[in-house]
């Protein structure tokens, strides 16, 4: 048996190509380059539905993708459905063409890890060269891709370890010992892996050996004894997105939500058209109370996922959604623009989908949502009442906004049916899962102990300070937090409240951890401009009623 496998792309004059570009000089640049080469079965496609096409019709070696193809559907996610669709794999040369070259587009394109990245515009000189150089790793790799392809990792460790010993295979040396290490990640060795980097960041210092590395002991869950190099990884652009990622998936692991959260968003941030990523920051949001968080997260979903495989109506719906619930926390003035701009999605869904109607009670919902959200509770009982069912649906997220909209119209008892019903339907260890089953959980408890949104909450404590009830003020306050922990605004107001019961010897213990408790929650927010003003003013007073001494301001 030959050290090197003959391969498929041995031979250039039986080599199909694919050029997926709406320039027709890229094409005529790239085309003149191939049959340089010998090269002459190429295909020319100048957007990406053609070259979907084109895929269905024919097998292509090597594929030439540009990020913008302006008719229809971005680089990003063409590469996205053509290797969904199995079109392109590993053994398949796969590059990239952008005249952009942001740090947020090569953190995306890197997550589909084509073969290599070519800036626009075009050297035809340094295209043969590249191509070359990129073809001849995948002819002499071939047979550990296509052990890649099968998810047969301990035959690409075998090939790995036996091209290593061949001389020929010098120049290929770093490709061979990065596909190894991958395969001992990939079959969960671990303990192998982390010695293996260990051994490798000796000769090579590359951001693929850290973050393999790092991998290796987040696994092992030995976060403590890479802490200073998680900090410079952090801090170097062509690493900080994966190091990012990475520790988002080691704290989900532990379950340690907040501080996933906090690294999912940072990722999402750095590289923000992965669907799944954004997802998880909406899931992760949830779990943390950050009703602004999850409207961002379905936002950016449903942007990103336009002319996608991901694209379909229930993206929509999730940000409508997602609109209300925020808006239901606001105290201030944006509530009323969240709820015009969420109407005006609805709106659009209900024109821009042929097939609404076979969403129409989501629509409704959301509807009547809307209506209650707007202090209109007497038009969206009626809407409910006569459109809306009482049995659960095969989709856990049309069944949470349906125990909303009962909840919110106080029809508690058809609210929690139809949360055991949603308690049914969990199952599975996946992220989702996870997130719906505690998030089931805890709005199983708080809807059975909370009866109002912290919108209505807040206005109930209002009328309560105006009577000069502080008691009760502080009571509804309190619950309106429980539900939208991250709003400084309720926070704030909270806090005013308890310092007049504080000034008005009214107080008792409780009341007391409470306002310390707030406070404290106070320090660990952004708070913007004139509130942080405000609450470093409370903040005083709140010292000065109880007999603290205060240093006075300088002048």
């Amino acid at each position: 048996m030959n050290s090197v496998d003959s391969s498929e792309l041995d031979h250039l004059p039986a080599l199909n190509v694919l050029i997926i570009d709406d320039n027709p000089i890229v094409h005529d640049t790239l085309k003149a380059a191939f049959e340089n080469m010998g090269i002459r079965n190429i295909k020319s496609a100048q957007n990406a539905f053609h070259g979907l096409r084109l895929c269905e019709e024919h097998h292509f070696h090597i594929v030439i993708c540009a990020f913008n193809v302006k008719s229809d559907k971005d680089g990003f996610h063409l590469l996205e459905e053509l290797k969904f669709k199995g079109y392109v794999n590993k053994r398949t040369v796969l590059i990239f063409l952008s005249s952009e070259t942001s740090e947020a587009l090569v953190n995306s394109i890197i997550e589909l890890q084509p073969d290599d990245f070519w800036v626009k515009p075009l050297n035809a000189k340094n295209i043969e060269a590249r191509l070359e150089h990129t073809l001849q790793i995948k002819q002499k790799l071939f047979n550990i891709y296509q052990a890649i392809d099968a998810g047969n990792y301990s035959k690409v460790i075998y090939y790995a370890e036996r091209h290593l010993l061949n001389p020929k295979l010098q120049k290929y040396q770093a490709n061979l010992l990065r596909m190894k290490a991958e395969a001992l990640l990939d079959l969960r060795e671990f303990a192998a892996a982390e010695l293996f980097y260990r051994d490798l960041l000796c000769s090579f210092k590359y951001p693929w050996t850290h973050i393999g590395f790092v991998k290796s002991l987040l696994k092992q869950d030995k976060l403590d004894e890479i802490e200073t190099l998680l900090g410079e990884l952090t801090s170097q652009p062509e690493t900080r997105f994966a190091t990012y990622e990475m520790l988002a998936e080691y704290y989900i692991d532990r379950e340690e939500y907040e501080q996933a959260y906090d690294e999912i968003k940072k990722a999402t941030a750095l590289a923000p058209r992965n669907i799944e990523r954004n997802k998880k920051s909406w899931d992760l949001a949830r779990l943390t109370h950050d009703h602004e968080g999850q409207y961002i997260a379905t936002k950016n979903m449903a942007q990103y996922a336009r002319n996608s495989i991901h694209d379909s109506p229930e993206l929509a719906l999730n940000v409508i959604r997602t609109g209300i619930d925020y808006a239901n926390t606001l105290t201030d003035g944006t509530a009323g623009k969240i709820l015009a701009e969420t109407e005006r999605r609805l709106t659009a869904i209900e024109t821009d989908y042929e097939d609404a109607q076979y969403f129409k009670e989501q629509i409704v919902i959301s509807r009547a949502r809307l209506h209650n959200a707007k202090n209109e509770a007497e038009k969206a009982k009626r809407i409910v009442e006569n459109q809306v069912s009482l049995k659960s649906s095969v989709s856990i997220e049309d069944n949470l906004d349906k125990v909303k909209v009962f909840h919110e119209l106080g029809m508690r008892e058809e609210a929690m049916k139809l949360l055991t019903a949603v308690q049914r339907q969990i199952a599975g260890d996946s992220l989702t899962s996870q997130v719906v089953g505690k998030y089931v959980e805890r709005e199983t408890t708080e809807r059975d102990e909370i009866h109002f949104t912290p919108k209505q909450l807040n206005s109930m404590a209002v009328e309560f300070y105006k009577r000069n009830r502080m008691g009760p003020a502080a009571k509804v306050l309190e619950q309106a937090l429980q539900l939208s922990p991250k709003n400084y605004k309720l926070a704030i107001s909270l806090l005013k409240v308890l310092i007049k019961i504080r000034r008005q010897d009214q107080h008792n213990q409780d009341q007391l951890d409470l306002a310390n408790s707030t406070i404290s929650r106070l320090e660990m927010m952004e708070i913007p401009g004139s509130d942080a003003q405000v609450f470093g003013e409370l903040s005083r007073m709140w010292k000065e009623a109880n007999g603290e001494v205060v240093e006075e301001k300088k002048v």
